[in-house]
């Protein structure tokens, strides 16, 4: 998996942190997003709290239509998504769990489709929580 992964979503899907958080704590990673998180408007990197230490991703919210031309096998799949939230990380595996953590909850709560563009497929929150489980546990 390359470094980054995307998630769209519909607008009016996009969660506050005060539901976004909740939909983490369901998945038992420890994970806490920072009170910086602003739907819609964060930008740049976004520090969270994994299992007690710090950890974080870059996260980057645009239209979809920047990514349509990109993505042709996409387009039927999206179904009205129209919001993407980029999210990269770097070697630590702190910041990966966090972007896979966000990424399954926002599948799993809020009907995103979480794209890899290193491998051109979706991935389901199941899938995503149980690499962040296994990432976890191997730290």
């Amino acid at each position: 998996m390359a470094r980054s992964l995307t998630a769209f979503l519909r607008r009016a899907d996009v969660p506050a942190r005060d539901a976004l958080q909740p939909a983490l704590d369901a998945l038992k990673l420890k994970l806490t997003l920072d009170d910086g998180y602003v739907p819609l408007k964060s930008s740049g990197y976004l520090p969270c709290t994994l299992d007690g230490e710090d950890a974080g991703f870059t996260i980057r919210f645009h239209d979809v239509d920047a990514d349509l031309e990109a993505l042709p096998n996409l387009k039927a799949a999206l179904d009205g998504r129209d919001v993407a939230v980029d999210f990269k990380w770097s070697g630590d595996v702190r910041e990966k769990v966090s972007a896979l953590g966000v990424c399954a909850a926002l599948a799993k709560s809020f009907d995103a489709l979480v794209h890899d563009s290193a491998e051109d497929k979706l991935l389901t929150a199941t899938a995503l929580a149980s690499q962040a489980r296994e990432e976890l546990e191997a730290m």
